[in-house]
């Protein structure tokens, strides 16, 4: 291979779109722009969502409701996976070694789904009224 015969891969250089070159090349007069309106004219376009003027479709539908961004710290947890557990003594660093909650949780909160006869001893950790009746029940305690 020589410096003077590398030439670029098939199809990775195409000519060039050349308009207004005559009637014979296919873009000629009109340059393959149609005739009249915004879209034909030097620098005439609009930005997205523009509708000719026109209330458009994204400020005439009501605003609704918002997405939190604390929401991701937020895990949940089921009685039945607390269950498949087995450990004596839960906090948030021993959900995040099984793996049941995220590496990023900070809020962690057990919900009643499942069941649980195990006896369980939250640390740090909520619980909804329904799997706190469960945990109760079961022999375990919640210390907030």
């Amino acid at each position: 291979m020589e410096l003077n015969t590398i030439k670029p891969s098939e199809g990775a250089k195409h000519a060039k779109r050349r308009v207004g070159r005559g009637i014979g090349s296919g873009l000629g007069k009109t340059c393959g722009r149609g005739h009249k309106g915004q879209k034909s004219r030097a620098g005439g376009y609009h930005k997205v969502g523009f509708e000719g003027g026109q209330m458009p479709l994204q400020r005439r539908l009501p605003k609704r409701g918002f997405k939190s961004h604390l929401l991701k710290f937020n895990a949940e947890i089921t009685l039945g996976e607390l269950q498949a557990l087995g450990a004596a003594e839960v906090d948030i660093l021993v959900l995040k070694q099984a793996g049941l909650v995220p590496q990023i949780a900070k809020n962690v909160k057990v919900i009643k789904s499942g069941e649980l006869s195990a006896k369980v001893s939250l640390k740090g950790i909520g619980a909804t009224a329904g799997a706190k009746a469960a945990i109760e029940a079961a022999g375990g305690s919640l210390a907030e």
